[in-house]
């Protein structure tokens, strides 16, 4: 959150980009960094802009009917209060005039996570005489990096999480060799109890999926569906969870198992998607370790080049991997991709990851091997859980 005590640490980041300024705006809610930063909270319907200048002390632009969301905005900083689209209009030029302005926005829409600026705002902030340039790298860093505490709590919710989907499969292993097999809504519901007990929560989910229902990467299990764990399956747990009340750090793991020993095929494709994994952690390792600066592009063409060298390129459809933060599984920060997005930004001490290569195949089967990873303080990489899976788990 942008205080006195934080705003010069921000105002040297700026200067060291080459940047003027950060102009933050939002309009109900489309803008998550600007609400983030802002310490918004009660009722926000009107624009709003907030300018961060490399130099001097912030502005605000708010409108006349909702101070109250801005009450906790410093009184040695300015607010100026518009009423008019011709104040709002006139009170921006001063500000951004002849400078070069970071926003939440992406040429061509390479890294969307960070566009939230709509096309019009950036035509009014130009008309001004503003250079726009993306605020990507200032979003990694001041929204999407993991703190000390974080980082604490996602060990611990890494670790939940293995023992819960190891507790699963043996549940589920046991089910089938005494006759009374499991369903996957049932597995579904018994994991998301265990959230529970373990102090965590989660939106959705987790995903439980059978042989060909696991070729669909976003499957839902359903009791209006049912489908039964038997004998020769493979199982994909993906597991997902933060602190209950949503203040700690999320952890996200996908697990596999066979119901008896393994097909040929569950194999062949267990060992392509392991042997992806692995490639992308080991580029990743190397890098940071030799103090090499890496994009989560790279580790998603490693993983990538492997699936594709198995034969399984056309059934790998999804990126490696995306980044995690504390305000959503799916973060603002570098994913590791350069499939659906060309992801270019650099993987900074504090950032959060997942790396998940996957293979489906419809109709006959699908697997998927996930692990999380961040930078740490010093640079190197660290891998959750402590214990990550190696071998298909046979019940």
């Amino acid at each position: 959150m942008l205080t006195p005590k934080t705003l010069p640490g921000l105002q040297a980041a700026l200067t060291e980009a080459g940047l003027d300024g950060w102009l933050l705006y939002d309009f109900r809610g489309l803008n998550p960094v600007a609400a983030s930063l802002l310490g918004m909270h009660g009722m926000v319907t009107r624009r709003i802009f907030a300018w961060i200048p490399a130099q001097g002390t912030p502005v605000a632009i708010t409108h006349a009917i909702e101070q109250g969301p801005w009450v906790d905005w410093p009184a040695e900083w300015e607010k100026l209060i518009y009423v008019s689209w011709r104040a709002l209009e006139e009170a921006l030029p001063p500000l951004v005039k002849g400078r070069r302005v970071a926003m939440e926005y992406s040429p061509g829409d390479a890294v969307p996570v960070v566009d939230r600026i709509p096309a019009g705002v950036l035509e009014l902030v130009r008309a001004c005489g503003a250079e726009v340039v993306t605020s990507a790298a200032l979003v990694t860093q001041f929204f999407a990096t993991w703190s000390a505490t974080e980082i604490v709590a996602h060990h611990r919710n890494a670790e939940a999480l293995r023992v819960l989907a190891l507790e699963a499969f043996q549940r589920i292993g046991a089910a089938a060799r005494r006759g009374a097999p499991l369903h996957e809504h049932e597995v579904q519901a018994w994991l998301q109890e265990g959230f529970g007990r373990h102090g965590m929560e989660a939106d959705h989910g987790p995903i439980i999926a059978a042989t060909e229902n696991a070729a669909s990467p976003h499957y839902e299990p359903s009791a209006a569906n049912p489908r039964a764990f038997r004998e020769g399956d493979v199982v994909l747990i993906d597991l997902f969870a933060t602190d209950r009340g949503g203040h700690g750090m999320w952890a996200d793991q996908t697990w596999m198992a066979s119901i008896g020993p393994p097909s040929a095929r569950a194999q062949q494709v267990w060992s392509a998607i392991h042997a992806a994994r692995d490639a992308a952690i080991d580029l990743l390792r190397t890098k940071l370790a030799a103090g090499e600066p890496v994009r989560g592009g790279e580790a998603d063409d490693a993983a990538r080049a492997v699936i594709e060298a198995r034969g399984f390129g056309p059934y790998f459809t999804h990126r490696t991997g995306h980044s995690i933060d504390a305000r959503g599984l799916h973060g603002m920060g570098p994913n590791i991709d350069n499939l659906e997005t060309r992801e270019t930004r650099l993987l900074v001490p504090g950032v959060g990851f997942s790396i998940e290569p996957g293979i489906y195949i419809a109709g006959e089967i699908g697997m998927r091997t996930e692990v999380n990873g961040y930078v740490d303080t010093d640079g190197s990489l660290v891998i959750t859980p402590a214990e990550i899976q190696q071998d298909l788990v046979i019940l």
